[in-house]
């Protein structure tokens, strides 16, 4: 709580300092304090929920009024940076800290705010075998972290000050970069204070000519997606993977497409896997030669927003040699795309709560 105090006195200096700015900005600040439970996904995290959550989150953002046409599309949402504390009341589990990029969604006479954070997370007591060994959720020191926000949000109550209060979803994990990884997600209630940098806002825009329905052909896509994750087995070892994708996509309208297509998987860590259990367990009955390639069709939708766009995929392995998670899969993440055909990619794959790893990927459109 003094962490929380503290930040929130760092924050109205900084408020104090932005009045004496002239020059228009349309941003703004908001600082929100935040408690909560942590959700039981798994009964093995039991001995890390000894308390109820709290932290703070303090946030940039960058106000939209439709100058580009996406804005407009979008009910002009604001994007920006969040920097989270959370202390999660555990002597195992520690605190942390977390930088992330997102967007702010407006519903409802913009009275309803949905924010979309993903970033990066620092936490200060990962596992240690020999003192730590009861963190089972973070096997290492950065993580990803997700959190999605929603609020009843009234700006300029008071002045340039308003205020917004909701609920918020915080969620870590490394994604099985390195086990153990069982995760940590956080239900809280949040509220705090929003402070607006400028005078008055400028005037929304709105000068769509798009009525017509989009056309587009069907475009074919390629894409390699790698990185490095662990089995569950402490101690197995760091391998890396490797994805092969190719899949075509129809584009329904200015906004969203629909993708149907194929992935290769080529998972090191499961070569390990099935080599250990074959020696560890001989009274499974796995041969050490069984195959941990893995071949997947899936169907997927893509929502774009300006240059990124957010893709989520479900998939089936038709070639599973080796039962590993179950035969479903998903896969969820951002893409960038840099002019009309090449894009990078960061997503997560996982079996249903299960990640299996955080996937970095190029590819091209055609």
């Amino acid at each position: 709580m003094r962490r929380f105090l503290l930040l929130l006195t760092v924050g109205f200096h900084f408020l104090g300092f932005a009045q004496e700015q002239k020059s228009p900005t349309f941003s703004s600040l908001d600082i929100n304090y935040f408690t909560g439970n942590i959700a039981l996904h798994n009964d093995d995290i039991l001995h890390l929920i000894t308390g109820h959550p709290e932290g703070v989150i303090v946030s940039w953002n960058k106000k939209t009024f439709g100058q580009n046409v996406w804005e407009q599309r979008y009910n002009y949402p604001d994007y920006g940076v969040s920097f989270s504390y959370q202390d999660l009341k555990n002597e195992f589990l520690g605190s942390n800290y977390a930088l992330y990029g997102h967007y702010n969604f407006y519903f409802f006479n913009r009275n309803l705010m949905v924010r979309i954070g993903q970033g990066l997370a620092f936490t200060t007591n990962p596992y240690d075998k020999e003192t730590n060994h009861k963190n089972i959720a973070f096997g290492s020191t950065l993580m990803s972290s997700t959190y999605a926000m929603i609020n009843y949000k009234k700006e300029r109550l008071f002045n340039k000050f308003g205020f917004q209060a909701g609920l918020s979803l915080i969620h870590y994990s490394n994604a099985n970069v390195k086990a153990p990884n069982t995760s940590i997600n956080s239900l809280t209630l949040s509220a705090g204070l929003t402070y607006n940098f400028d005078d008055e806002d400028p005037e929304y825009q709105y000068d769509l000519s798009d009525d017509e329905p989009y056309k587009e052909p069907i475009k074919y896509n390629f894409a390699f997606r790698s990185g490095v994750n662990e089995s569950d087995v402490l101690g197995s070892g760091q391998f890396p993977f490797y994805v092969v994708s190719a899949y075509a996509d129809k584009r329904l309208n200015r906004k969203s497409a629909i993708q149907f297509g194929v992935d290769a998987f080529f998972s090191n860590f499961l070569k390990e896997l099935i080599y250990y259990q074959s020696v560890g367990f001989p009274e499974n009955d796995i041969d050490a030669d069984t195959d941990y390639k893995r071949l997947g069709v899936f169907v997927g939708h893509e929502l774009f927003v300006n240059k990124l766009s957010v893709v989520t995929q479900f998939g089936f392995y038709a070639y599973y040699p080796y039962d590993f998670e179950g035969r479903v899969y998903q896969r969820i993440g951002l893409k960038r795309y840099f002019g009309d055909k090449w894009f990078a990619a960061v997503t997560l794959k996982s079996h249903a709560a299960k990640a299996e790893a955080v996937e970095l990927g190029i590819g091209i459109r055609l």
